[in-house]
């Protein structure tokens, strides 16, 4: 029989037809077993929840459900112009009766989706607390992928954190004993939308010939906030600037500048805006090295998609435009991503102004540092900025291009520096970036840069240094300005099975010094089955010696086994340009479901360079609930060294103190009340505590994070109302995650029977004294039921409409052991009549 329309399609979805022929009572009757073919059935009223629409997370809202015409069985969600808003309708879509209804409809009233707009759903997951909602594209407002709407941005709840680290080494070395500890600390506090933060750490030493030392050093100390309207960060105090036109400092003020993370992910860095031109209403595939990385349908016309995610440096995009009658046109975009490059309409700022901060400079300046950068086209991103300080300026202009040849950046700064005992330095450094993908040999040169900077330029950190020495007579002639900078990246992949190459490398000369420093590392790897190999060589400065050492290595590594935690083995041999031979082998690995605990054993010999040394060494570590401890051995031909750490976190909320192995820059406290050990999935080795709570930590602020429980572990008796919930908190927010839980109660495996020793029929529902359902009869007269406060008690078993069709079910439960940890509880139950 055809279904009714008036029916909503989250009712049709949910009924099932139960063919009741092969299910009898006692007395040889058929069952009523109606009540199970209503599917996922929920009660009347306003839940909070979580909203999806289209499978997109559009966060937590309050679901009006409400019983349709009476009928208990027929609980649907009730949409209102708010509701819809909320969802990202375009309501100029709708129907202009469907307007008008909206505007005058009475809170009395229930209006469900499917009447509201054609071809949409809603289904209510009772289970899941989430209401997920399907609505055609075509009454969609249309926004970036990944969005999630500022008004529902969590800032958290006051909280006061810290992060800690802290270690001890101690080594023997030729009779000469050194002690080295080390805390560093991350101090936070948060109210409102405010941050307040300090870093810093606290070191000792001791041995070695020289005197004790203790000394605490701050790093950072600030004051930081989101405004979201104008998409930023505001900061204040100690802190640095990033580094992104002129080079990095460190800066006591206040810096205003463009948060990235504030854009959806689709809008974030840099991906062209693709244009095309549709004849019906046709499906745009974009493609990258043969790999679909968006797909959409479009209407007649002109069409834009402005929402691609960054694409890294994979190559050219191509545009197949599928038309409705099955012909394809192609079209292909260049694409190379640029330094500083933007997408099209994309605008970043910065501002800085305070004074100059280094610890190792007397000197410090006042200062204002201003940058901005705008996308002008896909090919085309301009950027340019400002440093003015106490005798000292800059300017800075510059433009990234992306052309069929590659990605090209192109800058300019002009400084200058003023001084008093030495003349005056005036010069420019002009800088050339490039990056391209060679399909056809599939070589990634993933940035070549070159920087020459003429005798009179100086960086604004240089310059300061130079005024510095210039104000006490002391000269700048023992600091070497660099001259000329070439920096390489290149990865080629050859063809399959021959593995890949990398290279990567800088090279600089000096005006006022000889010489050219040169390093690099390049490497080759494969994977043959389960054996990954490879050989590598670099050339690096050792801080020891102040000499360039080159050195090449051979690596082989394989699985001990092939079981999830067998261990690995991995062997190194190495050979460096003083005559040395090392050869080294580790077995390292994980134990734990939760690979909580991780090890590693060494073992090494080294030759040649008129010496000879063997070394063995001991690594572990372990992630608990509340921290993460590591620990180290080893011993070597003359010395002997060991170690022990801690790390982890502290977060003080309205709700209690916590404790955790880790802590990020954006947090959730999970309150779990008696879920005690169960697995966050968020993180290795993170659980519920004992007292029902855990901390998630490096959550991605401004976008969706979901957190996910595993109640795998929990005692029968605790039953957990959801296992997933999403948050999007701001940068630096602490946010509360609750998951509900059922009363906790002694789950009981109930035999029930009648006086003759018959079992109750299958599907018989089982009731406590309130007239709840808390178990069903299954085979063989038995029925888990979950929640059971009282030792003893009265169940009442229902079968059926009829007085006859039900009986009670005394029952009396062994009194609870005390080490008992929540397993089922056996107990038997006779039925008697009512």
């Amino acid at each position: 029989m055809a279904a009714s329309t008036d029916v909503p399609a989250s009712s049709m979805l949910a009924a099932v037809e139960f063919n009741d022929a092969f299910v009898h009572g006692p007395d040889g009757n058929r069952l009523d077993i109606s009540r199970f073919s209503q599917g996922n059935v929920t009660t009347a009223g306003v839940f909070r929840a979580d909203l999806y629409v289209n499978e997109a997370w559009m966060g937590r809202a309050e679901v009006n459900l409400r019983a349709i015409g009476g009928d208990a069985h027929n609980v649907q969600p009730c949409f209102d112009q708010a509701m819809l808003e909320r969802m990202g309708v375009d309501l100029g879509k709708l129907s202009p009766e469907t307007t008008a209804r909206l505007a005058t409809s009475s809170d009395a009233a229930c209006e469900q989706l499917p009447a509201l707009i054609p071809a949409a759903t809603a289904v209510f997951d009772n289970g899941e607390q989430r209401l997920d909602v399907s609505i055609p594209q075509l009454y969609m407002a249309r926004s970036a992928r990944g969005y999630v709407d500022p008004k529902y941005w969590d800032e958290g709840m006051p909280a006061a954190r810290l992060q800690y680290t802290a270690n001890a080494y101690h080594s023997d070395s030729a009779g000469v004993s050194y002690t080295q500890g080390f805390v560093g600390l991350d101090v936070g506090l948060n109210l409102g939308p405010w941050r307040f933060h300090h870093n810093g750490n606290l070191s000792s030493s001791s041995g070695g010939g020289l005197s004790s030392t203790t000394q605490y050093q701050s790093i950072l100390t600030y004051a930081q906030r989101s405004i979201a309207e104008i998409k930023s960060q505001l900061m204040l105090g100690d802190a640095f600037t990033d580094g992104r036109m002129f080079d990095s400092f460190g800066f006591r003020g206040a810096q205003l500048a463009t948060d990235d993370r504030m854009f959806p992910d689709s809008q974030r860095g840099y991906a062209p805006i693709i244009h095309g031109i549709a004849n019906s209403n046709a499906r745009v595939q974009i493609r990258q090295n043969g790999n679909i990385i968006y797909e959409t349908t479009v209407s007649p016309g002109a069409f834009e998609i402005n929402d691609l995610y960054p694409t890294g440096y994979g190559g050219d995009i191509d545009v197949v435009v599928t038309e409705a009658d099955g012909s394809q046109h192609i079209s292909r975009v260049p694409f190379a991503p640029m330094v500083n490059a933007l997408r099209q309409g994309m605008t970043r700022y910065g501002l800085t102004v305070g004074q100059f901060r280094n610890a190792g400079i007397q000197s410090k300046p006042a200062l204002l540092q201003a940058t901005f950068q705008h996308g002008f086209s896909n090919m085309f991103t301009g950027y340019g900025g400002v440093l003015v300080s106490d005798g000292y300026w800059s300017a800075l202009a510059g433009l990234a291009m992306s052309t069929e040849f590659g990605a090209i950046g192109l800058d300019v700064t002009h400084a200058s520096t003023h001084l008093t005992e030495e003349p005056n330095r005036d010069g420019q450094s002009i800088r050339i970036s490039y990056s391209k993908l060679v399909a056809p040999t599939n070589t990634n040169l993933t940035l070549a840069a070159y920087r020459y900077s003429t005798r009179g330029y100086l960086g604004f950190s240089d310059a300061v240094t130079l005024r510095d020495l210039d104000a006490r007579g002391l000269g700048f002639a023992t600091v070497g300005t660099v001259r000329g900078r070439l920096q390489v990246m290149l990865s080629q992949i050859l063809p399959t099975g021959y593995g890949s190459l990398y290279l990567s490398g800088s090279t600089q000369d000096y005006w006022n010094r000889d010489g050219r420093d040169t390093q690099f590392q390049a490497g080759y790897s494969n994977i043959y089955k389960s054996i990954s190999y490879g050989v590598s060589a670099a050339r690096q400065l050792s801080l020891n010696t102040g000499r360039w050492d080159n050195r090449v290595m051979l690596t082989l590594s394989l699985p001990l086994g092939k079981s999830a935690f067998a261990p690995y083995s991995t062997t190194n041999l190495q050979k460096d340009s003083l005559g040395a031979t090392t050869l080294q082998e580790t077995i390292s690995g994980t134990a734990r479901d939760d690979h909580a605990l991780s090890y590693s054993v060494t073992a090494g010999h080294t030759s040649g360079n008129s010496s000879s040394n063997t070394n063995a060494g001991v690594n572990a570590s372990y992630i608990s609930t509340m921290a993460t401890f590591t620990g180290n051995v080893s011993k070597g031909t003359n010395y002997t060294q060991y170690g022990a750490g801690i790390s982890g976190g502290i977060v003080a909320y309205p709700g209690g103190v916590t404790l955790a192995p880790a802590l990020g820059e954006t947090l959730a406290v999970i309150e779990a009340k008696d879920a005690a050990g169960a697995r966050v999935l968020n993180g290795n080795g993170l659980r519920i505590d004992p007292w029902g709570h855990a901390v998630v930590s490096n959550l991605t602020p401004f976008s969706r994070n979901e957190i996910n429980l595993d109640p795998k572990g929990l005692p029968l008796s605790v039953e957990l109302k959801s296992t997933m919930q999403n948050i999007a908190p701001t940068a630096g927010a602490v946010v509360k995650v609750k998951f509900e839980t059922d009363n906790p109660g002694r789950a009981v495996v109930l035999h029930v029977r009648t006086p003759d020793g018959k079992s109750l029929p299958f599907g018989a529902d089982v009731l406590n004294n309130a007239g709840q359902s808390v178990g069903t009869v299954a085979q063989g007269g038995l029925a888990i039921v979950r929640g059971v406060k009282d030792d003893s008690g009265v169940f009442v078993a229902k079968w059926g409409a009829n007085a006859s069709d039900s009986c009670q079910l005394p029952y009396a439960l062994p009194k609870p052991d005390a080490n008992e940890t929540g397993g089922l509880v056996r107990a038997d139950a006779e039925c008697r009549p009512n």
